[in-house]
């Protein structure tokens, strides 16, 4: 029987950044991972035409600046990995009317909302810097550290200025703090848009935070030269050479529990993995505890939290598009622009939108945002050529059954509908579509087990589901009631995207119940925030 200190189910971003921090504080790791290839999210794949690359999950990162993992192992100057962040992040066309755009200058931006409210610029000008403020001293240090339960961290927060502002927020709605700051109707939905996207309710209050994170984050949104996959190779290497492993192609099949302890990990071929020191698992609660563990190894409170984890309502229906030529828009303004807000000319367009998904429908009028990632890196595509995407919000569990989203002719009207919204704002753009890809809801869950029903973060955001309740208040911290099992996917604290902070954190957590000194410095921001009472 194989034996390692610490056994890691799942090779996702997760998995492999734990896996190189435990390595190099001189555990024995083992990483397993379901698929053929490892990556997770951060796969980049030539789906359509050879040549044409594809990132197929994760696109966007927007922590790089605050990451630890790119410090400690020197991500950019030992391994290469460069970002890529346009001067102009955002663009939303608005027919009969200049687009509304958010660039990395905050100047700019204020210049391009004047057009449609001087006292929303004014309002931007003014939470741009605020928001700023809030990410350097408090959210992002809380991103890469243990959550506090929730009255614990109030206190910390109600004993500074600022962090008494980010209690305020935190109790309000997204769609009330966007009309609350913006009058204008086109920037209220570009605002709404940013800070929802990816799976904030609009009316439900409690999460205001991550309001100001979001707006904040707008435009910061990077690409990694040479595809996302790129950044996942370079974590691999730093696992490798510091005397990690990693399995491919072995499902798991069950976590052996003896008396109360995690002790191995069995795979689908039968092989039994002992696990010295701990188990960390990157996967979902349900396939954690349900799946690998078992119920008669739980307490039936613990099973009733866990049966109450919810998931996204909604998920994402993607196009990947091999193109001719580059596309230009109504607005050439707007031609270099690194992300479109395509589709909502009305604030309630958005709105009909989002009401739509939760009754498991889709819009009347689509709305999506889109890239084109090869005009700011020209690695992605032949010469001249140009890859694109479309990322829509849909329902996984439509109101006919999610099983629809199998159906080849269905699937082929949501592309036609997808490309004909894009053509009203770029002419042409279909006839140069070479080849296109389709993903759809079910196809994330089939592809990566852990999004179950198409859920993108392992789960929702909702008030009871974030920081010290994610997943819940038993298995919280990355511990779990079974000891030496430990969490550390996108269930766990700060939830889903590559944020580089779950696999950290949960790493921190196993080298500290084993008494291993960590081998890594506290980041700048953490210390930084400590000093302030934030943390």
């Amino acid at each position: 029987m194989a034996s390692y200190d610490v056994v890691i189910i799942g090779g996702g971003p997760n998995g492999m950044l734990a896996g190189a921090y435990l390595s190099k504080a001189g555990l024995k790791t083992l990483v397993l991972e379901r698929r053929l290839e490892c990556g997770g999210g951060l796969a980049t794949e030539e789906i359509t035409i050879p040549g044409f690359l594809h990132n197929t999950h994760a696109i966007y990162h927007m922590m790089t600046e605050y990451a630890p993992v790119y410090k400690d192992f020197e991500l950019e100057k030992k391994y290469g990995i460069r970002h890529i962040l346009p001067e102009m992040v955002f663009g939303m066309p608005v027919k009969n009317g200049k687009s509304l755009c958010l660039y990395t200058d905050v100047e700019k931006s204020c210049e391009s909302i004047a057009r449609y409210s001087a006292k929303d610029a004014e309002t931007y000008r003014e939470i741009y810097h605020k928001f700023q403020n809030y990410t350097d001293i408090f959210l992002a240090a809380a991103s890469y550290v243990q959550p506090y339960p929730a009255l614990e961290s109030v206190m910390h927060l109600e004993s500074n200025p600022t962090g008494h502002e980010i209690v305020a927020l935190s109790e309000q709605s997204p769609r009330k703090m966007i009309e609350e700051l913006f009058e204008n109707e086109h920037v209220r939905t570009m605002f709404l848009y940013l800070t929802c996207h990816w799976g904030l309710e609009y009316d439900v209050a409690g999460l205001g935070y991550l309001v100001a994170l979001y707006i904040n984050r707008a435009t910061h949104y990077t690409l990694c030269a040479g595809g996302s996959h790129m950044l996942f190779q370079a974590l691999q290497k730093a696992l490798i050479e510091n005397g990690g492993m990693i399995w491919g192609n072995q499902p798991v099949k069950k976590i052996i529990v003896n008396k109360g302890v995690a002790t191995a990990v069995e795979t689908e071929d039968g092989t039994v993995v002992e696990a010295r020191k701990a188990i960390l698992s990157t996967v979902d609660p349900y396939q954690t505890f349900f799946k690998f563990v078992g119920k008669e190894y739980l307490d039936e409170y613990l099973v009733e939290r866990l049966g109450d984890y919810r998931w996204d309502k909604w998920s994402l229906f993607t196009v990947h598009l091999a193109l001719e030529t580059p596309p230009a828009f109504s607005d050439p303004e707007i031609d270099r622009c690194g992300i479109y807000v395509i589709g909502y000319d009305r604030y309630e367009d958005l709105i009909n939108h989002w009401d739509a998904l939760q009754k498991g429908a889709l819009p009347a009028r689509f709305g999506f945002n889109s890239c084109f990632p090869s005009i700011h890196d020209p690695s992605q595509a032949p010469p001249g050529k140009c890859t694109g995407l479309i990322s829509m919000m849909a329902p996984y569990g439509l109101k006919e059954g999610a099983e629809k989203w199998y159906n080849y002719k269905f699937k082929q009207e949501m592309l036609e509908k997808c490309l004909s919204t894009l053509e009203e704002y770029s002419p042409g753009i279909k006839s140069k579509v070479l080849w296109a890809s389709v993903g759809t809801p079910i196809d994330i869950e089939n592809k990566f087990l852990d999004m179950r029903e198409g859920s993108i973060k392992q789960g929702a955001y909702l008030p009871l589901q974030m920081g010290y309740l994610r997943p819940n208040e038993d298995v919280s911290l990355n511990r779990t009631p079974i000891k030496n099992l430990y969490l550390g996917g996108a269930s766990s604290h700060p939830g889903g995207f590559v944020l580089h902070a779950n696999g950290y954190v949960a790493a921190g957590a196993i080298v500290q119940d084993l008494g291993i000194p960590k081998w890594w410095p506290e980041p700048e921001i953490v210390t930084k925030a400590r000093e302030k009472g934030l943390l």
